[in-house]
């Protein structure tokens, strides 16, 4: 099993997709599709499907759960409300809006007890009317190599359940600001950055300061991995929004195809040196903000006999 990329995954196939009005204050990368509800939600379901069948195509064991709820806009992006790590550990979140906390679902984490070993699960959603959040691997970009937790300053990650996190999963954070060319905060830290095994996609002209640029790039570098770095327009596309995954037939990236035509030749040359792109069609689900790297949750556990 690869440390860093995980070979198998949960996504959430959605119900009534739409833009998420609760999250759009902080979430610059929204937009209103022009079409009907219904065509929204249906659109997003199908891009959903060819989404699971191009994953399962290239080898990434991919488990499908429909979402039933009418009021649960953003639950195509399970990877908020849990995490798992190492060892058979499990990790549930705080979201911060409302109509989130409606996507956390126990019929997830029993078929992980059931097919994976799960040793503990670690629930923090109880700390929500405390007013904290921590939005999984929205907030946290986890190096799983080198047990760092990147976290870009936002109130979807707050500093104090950020330290209890690392201290009892072992990672050492990582915090920074990122901004984007108007100078808004960014809401997830995965929008600005991706880390594989090999190579990391940062978006460093969104972070202020010189001398936090160099700590992040050398973090990354301790590793041995070559740091691609994203302009603003390439972060707007979505570039940085991708996950490394594991397949019998070796690592993939996985991203959307209008991340792709964001990266220049330059950079598909380095990437391709380690992993095998792998483009997934999602321009209505990105109108709510997210990507590929956000719709799905990687599963860092070992498996159980059959």
């Amino acid at each position: 099993m690869s440390v860093q990329a995980p070979s198998s995954v949960v996504m959430i196939r959605p119900n009534r997709f739409h833009p998420n009005p609760e999250t759009a204050g902080d979430n610059r990368f929204q937009s209103i599709p022009d079409l009907s509800a219904e065509e929204v939600a249906a659109r997003a379901q199908a891009e959903f499907d060819g989404a699971v069948a191009k994953l399962r195509e290239a080898g990434v064991t991919v488990h499908v759960f429909q979402d039933e709820n009418d009021d649960t806009p953003d639950s195509i992006f399970p990877n908020n409300w849990f995490s798992t790590h190492s060892g058979g550990h499990v990790a549930i979140y705080p979201m911060f809006a409302e109509n989130r906390r409606r996507e956390r679902r126990m019929d997830v984490i029993e078929m992980l007890k059931t097919e994976y070993r799960v040793a503990e699960v670690t629930d923090y959603s109880g700390l929500e009317p405390d007013g904290l959040s921590l939005e999984g691997t929205g907030a946290m970009v986890l190096d799983h190599i080198g047990r760092l937790a990147f976290v870009a300053r936002s109130h979807r990650a707050d500093p104090i359940l950020l330290e209890r996190f690392c201290t009892r999963f072992g990672y050492e954070p990582i915090v920074f600001d990122a901004v984007d060319e108007s100078g808004t905060p960014v809401y997830h830290t995965n929008v600005v950055m991706a880390i594989g095994t090999e190579v990391a996609m940062v978006g460093l002209d969104m972070v202020p300061g010189d001398e936090r640029r160099a700590t992040i790039v050398e973090r990354l570098e301790e590793t041995r991995r070559v740091v691609i770095p994203l302009s603003h327009r390439q972060i707007a596309e979505f570039a940085g929004n991708a996950i490394e995954l594991e397949t019998p037939g070796g690592l993939v990236l996985a991203l959307s195809a209008r991340a792709l035509a964001a990266l220049d030749a330059d950079q598909i040359a380095i990437l391709e040196k380690s992993v095998r792109l792998v483009p997934l069609d999602l321009p209505t689900i990105e109108s709510a903000g997210g990507s590929a790297r956000c719709m799905i949750a990687g599963l860092h556990l070992a498996r159980r006999p059959n």
